[in-house]
């Protein structure tokens, strides 16, 4: 029996080794297949190449051959020189001139069959080739760019180029051939790639100098800067360029400011009219059209007081706003729309309009804080909405030691302001006597409450005070008047 127990342990560690090594084994092998797998990854700008179906071989490209000859495996590189005659083996030579690698690689691979039917050729692209073009014309500088074989003339349109330069109108003049001019807006308006061809080697790129370049603004789909072919004005301008107006364009108020060639040295504005549109005027070198939008008309109303915008929550000094409206509108839907205009220092309650000689009092309290309330207010043109200040101080004047403004505390009665301001001063105040109005000159009683704003007047009714002050001119006045009648009774007497 420990024998029998013996074999079966040797079994089960043997059996273990094996599926350990096997795991180890494959492991081993997932990761190689990975790693040949991202070494066999072709660069980006080859996959690119081998995908796209006019890619043209170019001077500098490095194809790879491979194929059976009987059992002997053939593999060697081809690299494209200036003359483009590519050898195959021994097999024959290619013209790749003027050729896309799919036209090469058919005639390669038809070569090889030929002569090897079974020989399984392959003939691909390994590294597209690098090669310099001229960029000269309206550039800041002259230069030689690097490119390759897909990279289109638009990929030269950087930092470069002057003001001044056309993309209507660029040269292209490839090694010994003839020149062609290019339209590179039209290529990016239209996607008419002819307009914007790949470079090839040794090709001399002219950007040639802007004739006219107008801008439009305003109420159009399209605002920017245009530059226009010989014939294209204004209706060429609007219709194609900025592909119209918008549903909100003023047809009515087109402007156009001329600089170049205005009768006067500082320029002019032209209003054009639907007319001169239809009749395609004509437009110089600068022109800056605008077209105004039909919201631009709206009426204004002004507010004015302690209000401010959303970057200006608490304003301290008055405030003056131009507020555009739509005809119709009333005051509750302008206030609660524009709730950020007011601050703690907004006195809502007390707001009114004024409406030329009227002035109409509005509680803007409800609007602001009910969501049912309707105000029957209407908007009027012109119309001058003020929000009166509300400071939270009380005023201390008259008989007091301190008088001036101190902070507003709720639920605080005169007598506690009194004190801020020190007090009554002995011998002016007799009995308490104050005098306190509200923020519209009301008198108020003691028992009132006090509110932000408040005047509390100290009177001077002390009988002492008033003696004090008048008596010495009334014993001054006394004594002239013994002294002129004591001198009048010895003049009689003599």
């Amino acid at each position: 029996m420990i024998r029998l127990n013996c074999i079966i342990l040797c079994v089960f560690l043997f059996s273990a080794s094996i599926y350990s090594q096997s795991e180890s084994t494959i492991t081993s092998s997932s990761q190689s297949e990975t790693t040949s797998r991202n070494e066999n990854l072709l660069p980006k700008d080859t996959q690119i190449a081998l995908s796209t179906q006019d890619y043209r071989v170019t001077a500098g490209d490095v194809y790879a051959l491979s194929y059976a000859a009987g059992t002997q495996p053939v593999q060697y590189k081809i690299v494209v020189d200036l003359t483009y005659r590519i050898r195959v083996a021994n097999l024959g030579v290619v013209d790749g001139n003027n050729k896309t690698f799919a036209q090469l690689k058919t005639q390669v691979e038809t070569i090889v069959n030929n002569n090897y039917p079974l020989g399984g050729v392959q003939f691909t692209l390994t590294q597209p080739a690098s090669f310099k073009v001229l960029v000269t014309g309206e550039v800041k500088n002259s230069r030689e760019v690097t490119t390759w074989a897909l990279g289109r003339l638009s990929s030269l349109l950087d930092d470069n180029l002057t003001d001044f330069a056309s993309l209507r109108d660029v040269t292209v003049q490839p090694a010994g051939g003839r020149a062609k001019t290019y339209d590179l807006f039209l290529a990016s308006r239209t996607g008419d790639f002819t307009q914007n061809p790949y470079l090839r080697p040794n090709d001399t790129i002219t950007f040639n100098r802007v004739k006219r370049m107008v801008t439009i603004n305003g109420a159009v789909e399209r605002p920017g800067t245009y530059q226009l072919k010989d014939g294209e004005n204004i209706k060429n301008l609007i219709e194609f360029y900025s592909s119209g107006f918008t549903p909100n364009a003023d047809k009515t108020r087109i402007e156009l400011v001329r600089q170049v060639n205005s009768d006067s040295p500082s320029g002019e504005k032209i209003f054009l009219t639907d007319k001169e549109i239809a009749d395609n005027y004509i437009l110089e070198n600068y022109d800056t059209i605008m077209v105004p939008q039909i919201t631009s008309l709206k009426p204004v109303m002004f507010v004015e007081g302690a209000v401010g915008s959303s970057d200006l929550a608490s304003p301290t000094v008055a405030t003056r706003l131009v507020v555009p409206f739509n005809r119709g509108e009333n005051y509750a839907s302008l206030i609660r729309a524009n709730r950020s205009w007011f601050s703690a220092v907004s006195d809502t309650k007390n707001a009114y309009i004024i409406r030329g000689e009227e002035q109409l009092s509005i509680n803007l309290n409800p609007i602001l804080y009910d969501e049912n309330y309707y105000s029957p207010n209407l908007i009027e043109e012109n119309d001058t909405l003020i929000i009166p200040f509300r400071q939270y101080f009380i005023t201390v004047a008259g008989a007091v030691v301190a008088p001036g403004r101190y902070p507003y505390i709720p639920d605080r009665q005169w007598d506690y302001y009194i004190a801020l301001a020190g007090g009554f001063v002995p011998g002016r105040n007799a009995y308490e006597a104050i005098v306190i109005k509200d923020i519209n000159g009301k008198t108020m009683k003691k028992t009132d409450i006090i509110v932000p704003e408040t005047i509390i007047t100290a009177k001077t009714n002390d009988f002492l005070y008033y003696f004090n002050q008048y008596a010495p001119i009334i014993t001054t006045t006394l004594s002239i008047l013994s002294t002129s009648l004591a001198l009048y009774t010895a003049l009689r007497a003599q």
